[in-house]
């Protein structure tokens, strides 16, 4: 099973991934605006929002009541959204956006309400294609610094739609397989900004097929977002048997006890809620079903009743994997990892927070664990840091198929991302859209590029040391940029920061590899000293395998290469060397991740 996530690979049309610059936006679908409610009017000149001020608008606090009608596929919400000008200009104009399926209906500060007009934005961050944003008019500007609580009073629709994709022309299953969010009877399930944006956002408007803009985008809310708070209500009303699953904001949380059952005249009535809490690096999501509940061995499957036998081959898939996790994360989680499964059996996966949701499969566990150790890796470990959320899950994935297939098939699943990252690094620093894994914002960054980094530093301290800093982090504790690298530190007793700061506090863009030349010269005791000159045009500095072979033997020597740079290593070797091979794949490299030598002179006496 291969994870799809957020707009999924076949969308992408080979440039989302690949960190291109960005060129000219296209609008990519045009649709009748939502009507206006009264107190909206058309935008005027002097209304108008610019990017600047889009940006300049940070939420650090969500409040939302929202109240489903599912029969209807239908919300209403009241939200309390506190805004911060980030920027460095007042602001006389607050933006702030919804999906297009959705309208604004009154915004009000302190018991006031503001005027505001809306407009529609041509975006792919919501499964529509669009966005419709209201352009705020507060009593006063909003000065540099400042912060004010608004009250936005919304609703709408959120149908079944696949329009953003189809627009571009993916096949149509496909793309309904992509956006799969709704509200509905028997199942509500809405992933949030990047899929449906159902609670206030301000953005930058990006398009499918303009680079990277889309990914880049869905990023930076993630980081700008990751301290910010939300609290939740949710009324969920249902006409025959009320939901019994509830996950907001990727936790598992309980329902209360219906207010109402239905009648032949109303519905029933049931509610949930979440506590005000850091969204962390992830976006808000909502999700409602019935479900049965199979748990054990540190994962808890919510299956259909048509699916609920397959519960037991996830269960049995985790419990192969337990050792693993054991190993490298510690402790069992306090609460189980999330499997939700999907309506369709063809809806693509998605993550979110400690929650994997998926279709069910019939395939027996041992065909199940790579995509589990990852979820259930997710689970286990979090961070507020983006490159290490993301990036450790996708490091104990990578460990279990070296565990389970060997070094070559992890080898290849690692390099399933190199040109993408190769293609988005910058030339040289400072050239380019590179981004240092502190602040990245594009998945090829804080996915690929972060479990590269992690294997790379399993090979410079070793299993133990790593597995250890591992087992000592806490999210809470986290609260310096090197917190992570004085923790690999202290377990590896290894001055690190040369390898953090080539790979984690700056893009320096990646290696380039070469072997200059192999020198073989016969020594004493049918012993041979190999001298072999390796080059590094790149501007990072790497650490990476050197292996010397003869038939059945071979003999490995780690090595550092200091970037723009030149070193001739020396290995005593038993017999004479057929071949050389430099770097094995686990470091990402400009062009091929593994270079090969083959010897055909005969050793100097």
């Amino acid at each position: 099973m291969k994870f799809r996530f957020v707009l999924t690979a076949f969308a992408l049309g080979g440039s989302l991934c690949c960190g291109q610059q960005p060129q000219k936006p296209e609008v990519l679908f045009s649709g009748p605006p939502h009507p206006k409610t009264a107190t909206a009017t058309e935008p005027a000149q002097s209304t108008r929002i610019s990017d600047a001020e889009r940006q300049a608008v940070a939420i650090t606090a969500w409040d939302l009541d929202v109240h489903l009608t599912p029969r209807d596929q239908s919300l209403e919400a009241h939200a309390r959204v506190t805004l911060h000008n980030a920027g460095a200009e007042p602001l006389k104009l607050l933006p702030l956006q919804l999906s297009s399926s959705l309208h604004f209906e009154t915004i009000g500060l302190q018991g006031r309400r503001l005027p505001f007009s809306t407009t529609t934005l041509n975006s792919d961050t919501d499964h529509t294609g669009q966005l419709i944003e209201a352009a705020i008019q507060p009593p006063t500007a909003l000065a540099p610094g400042g912060t004010l609580t608004l009250d936005v009073d919304y609703g709408g629709k959120v149908e079944l739609t696949a329009q953003r994709l189809l627009a571009i022309g993916a096949p149509e299953a496909r793309a309904q397989a992509s956006d799969w969010d709704r509200i509905a009877s028997d199942f509500t399930g809405m992933r949030g900004f990047g899929n449906v944006v159902w609670y206030p956002v301000s953005s930058l408007p990006a398009v499918l097929g303009d680079g990277a803009r889309v990914f880049n985008e869905i990023g930076r809310q993630k980081l700008m977002d990751q301290n910010a708070t939300m609290a939740l209500r949710i009324t969920d009303e249902f006409m025959d048997q009320p939901p019994n699953v509830a996950i907001l904001n990727g936790d598992y949380v309980p329902l209360d006890h219906p207010t109402s059952m239905p009648t032949a005249s109303f519905p029933g009535v049931i509610t949930t809620s979440l506590a005000a809490r850091r969204i962390g690096f992830d976006v808000p999501s909502l999700f409602l079903a019935r479900r049965t509940e199979t748990s054990g061995h540190g994962v808890r499957v919510l299956a259909t009743n048509a699916d609920a036998q397959y519960a037991q081959n996830y269960t049995g898939a985790a419990a192969t994997i337990e050792p693993l996790l054991r190993n490298w994360l510690g402790s069992a989680p306090s609460s189980p990892a999330t499997i939700l499964e999907l309506p369709e059996p063809d809806d693509d996966p998605a993550e979110t927070g400690n929650v994997l949701l998926t279709p069910l499969s019939n395939q027996q566990p041992t065909h199940l664990t790579p995509a589990l150790a990852h979820a259930l890796a997710h689970a286990e470990f979090r961070s507020p840091r983006a490159w290490l959320n993301e990036g450790v899950a996708s490091f104990v994935g990578n460990l279990w198929i070296d565990s389970t297939s060997g070094h070559d098939a992890a080898m290849e699943n690692l390099n399933a991302g190199r040109q993408a990252l190769a293609l988005a690094e910058p030339a040289s620093p400072g050239q380019g859209g590179g981004q240092d894994l502190l602040h990245a914002s594009n998945p090829v960054y804080y996915r690929t590029k972060a479990v590269y980094v992690l294997w790379m530093l399993r090979n410079l301290i070793g299993d133990k040391a790593l597995a250890s800093a591992l087992q000592a982090y806490r999210p809470h504790d986290d609260t310096q940029n090197d917190s992570f690298e004085r923790l690999a530190e202290k377990f590896s007793g290894s001055d690190l920061r040369w390898f953090f700061d080539n790979w984690v506090y700056q893009d320096r863009g990646l290696p380039d590899l070469s072997i200059e030349g192999v020198y073989p010269t016969a020594e004493a005791h049918q012993q041979f000293l190999v001298a072999t000159a390796i080059r590094n045009d790149g501007y990072a500095e790497a650490y990476v395998p050197l292996t010397l072979k003869a038939g059945d033997a071979a003999v490995t020597n780690w090595i550092r290469v200091p970037a723009h740079g030149q070193i001739t290593h020396r290995m005593l070797f038993q017999q004479s060397p057929t071949e050389v091979d430099l770097n094995d794949g686990s470091v990402p490299e400009v062009s091929d991740n593994v270079h090969q030598r083959i010897i055909t002179d005969a050793p100097a006496h």
